[in-house]
């Protein structure tokens, strides 16, 4: 249904029309024909331009959590911006699903599931960078995933990809975490604790220039999948936040940094606010072109969540909602205002009322402990994070010391492959430093 459209350089370099707004009574008809369900419509479209080719787009807008069974179905979008090479990128865009998916029970209800699903999202997405890291290729990507079950969406991400969001009044939510050393005094203080050098690059005379960095490798980056050749204080931990939709819906936008690089996200709301998908998605990478010209890949997804309800009888014309429910869907497309950036926290926090993002999980801590199952509380003797079942021998022999025996009855259980690469990220398996002459 979707594909990528290459821009045509010459447009890009003269003036960038604005397309004309679409009249609400158009609008609405053209997002719900043919579509008959009360549950949700998801109306997707991307835009890219590419340098590199390295920005990968995943869309499966029909995903069963039990085969054959539809009242289980989900949405799942993401975006992918590699670098040092595609092949971090189009190995998540091919697994990273799967192994989120692998973490999640069977047979578990609706509200269990989106219970599960943060802790599913940690675990699927260090199991990807461990599989790929195996591989023996040094490239990386930033990953931001979407998961969009009726109304509550869940986001997890590593990099600096970004997914915001705008509901109906106008409300402003950024759903993800930068991950760039420049924007994070956090992920500064981390990586080096686990043994990570961050500055940035020395020229002649001993100028520094540039963003931060992860030495060695030199990343700007400070969480990713792959990147084996940096350093495991690189983790691939995501931030993790999840979020009910008003009743009215909302749209979302996910982009590679070549956009956010070019814009705020309250410019990226307004350009394209009255527009299809489609023509939304191609108005945010034309205009973050004009903006900062094509220095990296630039890739736009834009998803809206329509929850219109509308009566159709064969040959019978759109149905429009009522005055009031018409008012909100108009500001969804055309909105009264946004919030600034500085206001993007206070918007993820506004009052449960109708018509307002609902916060339900916000974590974005990088220790293993605080993300996972505790053992206590899932299958004792089932890895956390592969999923892979040991017997409790196995276990025994793994953990002879007692402490250590209670801290990993305390907290998630780990086969020893997936325990090495934790004590990794936590850089308890770092040689010591050398002493410094005196």
């Amino acid at each position: 249904m979707s594909a990528a459209t290459a821009i045509n350089p010459d447009s890009v370099s003269g003036p960038i029309g604005r397309p004309p707004l679409v009249p609400l009574a158009t609008l609405i008809g053209r997002e719900l024909r043919e579509e008959t369900s009360d549950t949700p419509i998801v109306k997707y479209e991307y835009y890219n331009y590419a340098k590199r080719g390295e920005d990968l787009v995943l869309i499966k807008p029909d995903c069963l959590r039990v085969p054959n069974d539809p009242s289980t179905s989900f949405s799942v979008f993401g975006v992918f911006d590699g670098h040092n090479g595609v092949s971090a990128a189009v190995y998540s865009k091919e697994h990273l699903l799967d192994h989120v998916m692998s973490a999640v029970p069977e047979g578990i209800s609706r509200e269990e599931w989106l219970q599960t699903l943060p802790r599913a999202l940690v675990a699927g997405f260090v199991k990807c960078d461990i599989d790929f890291q195996r591989r023996g290729e040094v490239s990386g990507t930033t990953a931001t995933l979407v998961v969009i079950d009726g109304l509550t969406v869940t986001v997890a991400s590593v990099g600096d990809s970004r997914c915001i969001l705008v509901t109906p009044g106008g409300e402003l939510s950024l759903l993800t975490v930068d991950h760039r050393l420049d924007d994070n005094e956090d992920e500064v203080n981390r990586v080096r604790a686990s043994g990570g050098e961050v500055g940035r690059l020395n020229i002649c005379g001993g100028q520094e220039v540039g963003p931060l960095r992860c030495w060695p490798g030199g990343l700007c980056l400070s969480r990713s999948i792959g990147d084996m050749d940096v350093g495991e204080f690189i983790v691939p931990v995501p931030h993790v936040k999840q979020v009910k939709l008003p009743s009215t819906g909302g749209r979302l936008i996910i982009a590679s940094d070549g956009i956010w690089d070019a814009m705020k996200s309250d410019v990226a709301v307004k350009s394209c606010r009255g527009l299809f998908t489609k023509e939304a998605a191609r108005t945010i990478v034309k205009n973050a072109l004009r903006t900062s010209g094509l220095k990296d890949d630039t890739t736009c997804l834009v998803v809206d969540v329509i929850t219109t309800v509308r009566n159709v009888t064969a040959g019978a014309e759109l149905s429009l909602p009522s005055p009031k429910k018409a008012q909100k869907l108009k500001a969804l497309f055309f909105g009264k205002r946004s919030h600034s950036m500085g206001d993007e926290g206070k918007a993820g926090r506004a009052s449960r009322s109708v018509g307002s993002v609902e916060e339900l999980f916000e974590e974005g801590s990088a220790m293993l402990e605080e993300r996972l199952p505790s053992r206590a509380s899932s299958d004792p003797f089932r890895c956390a994070i592969c999923q892979v079942q040991q017997s409790p021998t196995e276990d025994l022999l793994m953990d002879s010391d007692t402490e250590k025996s209670q801290n990993q009855l305390d907290g998630p259980f780990l086969c020893t492959d997936c325990r090495k690469k934790k004590d990794a990220m936590e850089g308890k398996n770092r040689p010591p430093k050398p002493p410094k002459n005196r």
